[in-house]
C-alpha cells in the first residue's frame, strides 16, 4: 500500500514513522513534510491547501490512501476531491469536518444531540454581542467560529478584557473571517482531558486519554499555542470511565453525523473539561491533535494502517487495538517569542545524542534542511517524546533528552505532567 500524508508537523512525522512500522505499507508520501519526514518517506512540494494538486499527484503516483494531518484541508473538502479519482481517505467530509471549522456548528451538534457543554450564544453582529457582553459577568469565553490554527479561543478574566477580545475578533480581525462570527460561552472550570477515538462512520474505537498543555507558559500562563506538551494516559480520565466517556460525547456525535448522511471517518476527538458537575466538552477536532498524535501513537502497538484501512472500508467493529502500558510524554521545544514572532534558520544538534536514551523519539515539527544542515524552520521546532514505567519516569526521561538538543533561542516548559503527577 502506498500512502500519503497531508501536512507538515510533528503529527505528520509522527504518523509516517508510525506507518512505516506496517507490513501493509510499501512506501510514503508526505505533502508537504519536514525535515523528520524526508528521514521516514518522500517529501513532496504540495501545500497542504493544494487540494486538486495532492488529488492529482496521489493519482498518478498509485497512492491508495491519504491521511490528513491537520484540519483545513479536510474543511476545504480534501475527502471530496478524492473521492472523484476513487482515492481513499482517512479524514471525514466538509460537512462533518465542520465540527472543527465551525465552533457555531460545533456547538448546534451539540446541542440537538445531548452532548454536554457549556451553554453558549452565537453573533455575527459586534453590536449585539457587545451588549451580550456588557450584561454577563466575567470570566467568560470568546471564541472565533472558524479555523485559527488553535489560537482562536479568549478566556477573558475581566469584562473589559472580554470587550477587548471581541473587538480583536470582530474589528480589527486578528484572526481574519475566522472572527466574523463569535461564540460566547460560559468559563468552565476543572481539569482538561484529550479523548480521541477511530470512527468508520458508524463504529468507534476508543484510543487512551491524553492531555495537553495549550498555554506558552509554565503554569498553564500566557498566550494559547498550537501545543507546548502531551502526555498518555491522563489520570483525570482513567481507562475505567473510556467507555463511558465515550457513549457520553462519541456516539451521539458519530451517530448524529449517520443519521444527516455525512457519516465520520476518521479520527473524532474531544477535547473535555473535568467539572464539579460532570464532563463537558469544550470542542471537537477531526484530526489527530498536535501533539497528543505523539505520545499516543508512541504507545499504540497495533498496525495502525490496518486500523486506518478498516475505517475507510466500513469495518472498524472487526479491529482491535492494543496499547502498551507504559506513559509517554511529549515536550515541545519551541523557538522563543512563539506564538508571537520568532526566529528561523537556526541550526539544530543534538537529536541523535537524545534519542540514545531509552524510549526516546524526537519528531520534527518546524525544521527543514538547508546546506545539508538541519535548521528551525517554524515556531514549534520539536516533540521531544519519551516512554517510561510511569508518568514520573516518562516525564525525567523527556527532559534529560530535551537537554541534550540544542538550538538558539529554544523554548520549553518544564511543567510538562505535572498535573498529572499531583493526582498520583
Amino acid at each position: 500500500m502506498r500512502i500519503l500524508i497531508v501536512g507538515s508537523g510533528g503529527r505528520e512525522h509522527t504518523l509516517a514513522w508510525k506507518l512505516k512500522q506496517s507490513p501493509l505499507v510499501e512506501e510514503i508520501f508526505i505533502a508537504p513534510g519536514n525535515g523528520g519526514t524526508a528521514q521516514v518517506g518522500q517529501n513532496v512540494a504540495l501545500t497542504d491547501v493544494n487540494l486538486a494538486g495532492l488529488a492529482d499527484f496521489a493519482e498518478k503516483n498509485g497512492v491508495d490512501l491519504v491521511v490528513a494531518g491537520p484540519e483545513l484541508p479536510l474543511v476545504l473538502g480534501l475527502k471530496e476531491v478524492l473521492e472523484e479519482k476513487k482515492i481513499a481517505c482517512f479524514g471525514p467530509n466538509a460537512f462533518a469536518a465542520r465540527l472543527e471549522g465551525s465552533k457555531a456548528f460545533a456547538k448546534t451538534v451539540m446541542q440537538e444531540t445531548g452532548v454536554p457543554t457549556a451553554a453558549f450564544e452565537v453573533f455575527d453582529d459586534f453590536d449585539q454581542a457587545k451588549a451580550y457582553l456588557e450584561a454577563r459577568k466575567a470570566p467568560i469565553v470568546l471564541k472565533a467560529d472558524g479555523l485559527a490554527a488553535g489560537k482562536g479561543v479568549i478566556v477573558a478574566k475581566t469584562q473589559d478584557e472580554a470587550l477587548g477580545a471581541l473587538e480583536y475578533m470582530m474589528v480589527k480581525k486578528i484572526f481574519g473571517a475566522a472572527g466574523d462570527r463569535v461564540v460566547v460561552e460560559e468559563a468552565l472550570v476543572g481539569e482538561e482531558a484529550s479523548f480521541l477515538a477511530f470512527c468508520d462512520g458508524e463504529n468507534i474505537l476508543c484510543m487512551p486519554s491524553s492531555q495537553d498543555h495549550k498555554s506558552v507558559g509554565e503554569g498553564d500562563t500566557g498566550l494559547n499555542t498550537g501545543g507546548m506538551g502531551a502526555y498518555s494516559p491522563a489520570p483525570v480520565l482513567p481507562e475505567a470511565d473510556y467507555q463511558k466517556i465515550a457513549d457520553l460525547v462519541m456516539r451521539p456525535v458519530v451517530e448524529g453525523l449517520a443519521r444527516l448522511g455525512n457519516p465520520f471517518v476518521g479520527v473524532l476527538y474531544a477535547g473535555l473539561m473535568f467539572t464539579d458537575s460532570g464532563p463537558k466538552v469544550l470542542e471537537y477536532n477531526v484530526r489527530f491533535g498536535d501533539p497528543e498524535c505523539q505520545p499516543l501513537l508512541t504507545r499504540l502497538d497495533s498496525d495502525l494502517a490496518g486500523i486506518m484501512l478498516a475505517c475507510v472500508q466500513g469495518r472498524l467493529d472487526k479491529v482491535t487495538a492494543k496499547w502498551r502500558p507504559e506513559t509517554s510524554v511529549c515536550v515541545v521545544m519551541a523557538a522563543k517569542g512563539y506564538p508571537l514572532s520568532y526566529q528561523k534558520g537556526m541550526p539544530i544538534t543534538g537529536i541523535e545524542d537524545a534519542e540514545r536514551l531509552s524510549g526516546v523519539h524526537v519528531f520534527h515539527a518546524g525544521t527543514s534542511m538547508k546546506d545539508g544542515k538541519l535548521v528551525t524552520s517554524g515556531g514549534r521546532v520539536l516533540g521531544v517524546t519519551a516512554l517510561g514505567p510511569d508518568l514520573a519516569q516518562a516525564q525525567k526521561q523527556a527532559y534529560a533528552a530535551v537537554d541534550r538538543i540544542h538550538f538558539d533561542k529554544k523554548y520549553f516548559r518544564r511543567d510538562i505532567g505535572d498535573k498529572g503527577l499531583k493526582k498520583k
